[in-house]
């Protein structure tokens, strides 16, 4: 899930006398801005042609676009069960940045910034925080709320009271008794999705998301569509690459998602893809720094981490207020600075506090990645789509007597946080709102679609590089560029050779070679 630095410098300011300047990259100018219009293919249907024809009230609505300071927003109704469009309809939130030049405007691009669960309109509101000033001159920047997500009919799964103890429970439970409230945290938290979502719960696949795409294509006028999906947004544009490869203009896919994977290897490869974040962290702490306060070594700084997460699991951290940091939080306070290489002195500032016995900060970190206010409000619901949206993807798991099996596999993949990821394989065992629902799994090739970018980064901790590598080789028509550094994506993180491939192709169509590395 891509996470923008801004949102930490509160509590880096507040850690530190840091400056704000510090925390932000330095954007190259990128290329020239000579827009080329998007190849339309001759044999491309018009824009508001519906697939079928029980679809064509959504494909032929009329959105009315109001001003919301700068930009533009409305709401598009889709249909909540696509197998039945004319019975129950859902709507969604768009929020739409108009191009800078209007007058040589290439075309409308969608933005998708990842989760499952992260709202899009919040990317479109905040374009120039996110891409360069080619992009923002040549393309309308439209961005929706996915369906469950945001502020399109959200799912909802637990209050904010049950929300803040299952993301504080035992995350690495031993005795059967902290395994028995661990998976009974689980299994209510599924119950809760059909409970409080009803029918909703069931409809908020990413297949689903996909085809609201292409209303959503259909909608603004387009007859082919660009798109620019960070993270899982990638998995999203590929489903639709698949399902409308006709439909496809310039697509980029960013920090890709391997959908091939099961959740086990899905699991297994994250886990080893922030034990690497993390290991680069405590390099560069020993690197800068003439005494890093983790250790001498890389190994005896990973091991001090490991030791006082231990601790954690039998005595919380005081944090001045009436949440301990427990395990669990820590765990996630750890990982979230680790999206980006920018954040990693919060992570400094938050762990040295942590050891002389002051948890608060780690928690803001942990709060900061769940959206909980300091009133235990959740300022989106993206703690719950997350896995109401995976587990309806793909409803499999194990039992919780089978997870100690798959500790040798994890823990060599990440000693520090293997085990925590190998309890999360039993979130969407027998996902109640999965029960009944039926779906053909999708073999994503995108063929016949034209070019489709996947940007990949060495050392990316959410979405692993042979992730990208695989989405970008099961794309017929995958070019893969490759990005040397830290964090979590590779465009707009201070790499001119990305940003310049990138944008040249979104504006120019010039396609990268394949096999770049920048």
């Amino acid at each position: 899930m891509r996470r923008a630095v801004a949102l930490l410098l509160v509590i880096v300011l507040a850690l530190s006398g840091v400056g704000v300047a510090a925390f932000f990259i330095a954007r190259s100018v990128g290329p020239s801005y000579d827009p080329v219009p998007i190849a339309v293919p001759a044999d491309a249907p018009p824009a508001q042609q519906a697939p079928v024809a029980s679809m064509r009230s959504y494909y032929e609505q009329r959105v009315v676009w109001r001003p919301c300071g700068a930009d533009q927003c409305a709401t598009m109704d889709v249909p909540l069960d696509y197998a039945h469009p004319q019975q129950e309809s859902i709507s969604l939130n768009l929020v739409r940045r108009p191009a800078d030049d209007a007058d040589h405007k290439i075309g409308s691009m969608l933005v998708n910034p990842g989760g499952p669960g992260a709202a899009g309109s919040g990317v479109a509101a905040n374009a120039g925080s996110y891409f360069g000033r080619a992009l923002l001159r040549g393309f309308d920047i439209v961005g929706f709320d996915p369906r469950g997500t945001g502020r399109s009919d959200p799912v909802d799964c637990l209050t904010d009271a049950g929300l803040d103890d299952y993301l504080s429970a035992d995350s690495e439970p031993s005795s059967p008794t902290q395994v028995e409230h661990y998976a009974e945290e689980v299994r209510g938290f599924g119950r809760g999705c059909t409970q409080l979502s009803g029918r909703l719960a069931s409809h908020i696949s990413t297949e689903e998301t996909a085809r609201d795409m292409d209303v959503l294509r259909a909608v603004l006028g387009e007859r082919v569509i660009s798109y620019f999906g960070f993270s899982y947004g990638t998995e999203l544009g590929a489903t639709y690459a698949e399902l409308f490869p006709e439909r496809v203009g310039r697509f980029v896919l960013d920090g890709g998602v391997d959908p091939t994977l099961s959740v086990r290897d899905a699991t297994l490869t994250q886990a080893k893809g922030f034990e690497t974040a993390l290991r680069a962290y405590v390099a560069n702490c020993l690197d800068v720094t003439d005494s890093c306060f983790l250790g001498d070594s890389v190994d005896g700084g990973l091991q001090r981490i490991r030791d006082f997460l231990d601790d954690l699991d039998t005595r919380p951290l005081d944090t001045g207020t009436d949440r301990p940091l427990t395990q669990a939080l820590a765990i996630t306070g750890i990982i979230t600075p680790l999206y980006s290489r920018e954040a990693w002195i919060v992570l400094s500032q938050a762990l040295r506090a942590a050891f002389d016995g002051n948890g608060s900060a780690l928690l803001l970190l942990a709060d900061q990645y769940s959206g909980r206010q300091s009133d235990g409000t959740f300022d989106s619901n993206i703690m719950e789509a997350f896995p109401a949206i995976s587990c309806l993807d793909d409803p499999s798991g194990i039992k919780p007597s089978e997870v100690p099996a798959e500790y040798p596999a994890f823990e060599k993949a990440s000693p520090t946080f293997g085990r925590a990821f190998a309890w999360s394989l039993i979130t969407c065992r027998d996902w109640p709102p999965a029960r009944g629902v039926k779906r053909q799994p999708l073999v994503i090739d995108g063929a016949g679609a034209p070019p489709i970018v996947v940007v990949g980064t060495t050392r990316d901790p959410a979405t692993p590089l042979e992730e990208s590598v695989a989405l970008a080789s099961q794309l017929e028509s995958g070019v893969l560029v490759t990005r040397d550094g830290d964090g979590h994506t590779g465009y707009n993180s201070g790499n001119d050779c990305v940003d310049r491939a990138v944008e040249s192709y979104l504006v120019e169509g010039t396609v990268p070679r394949d096999g770049l590395s920048c």
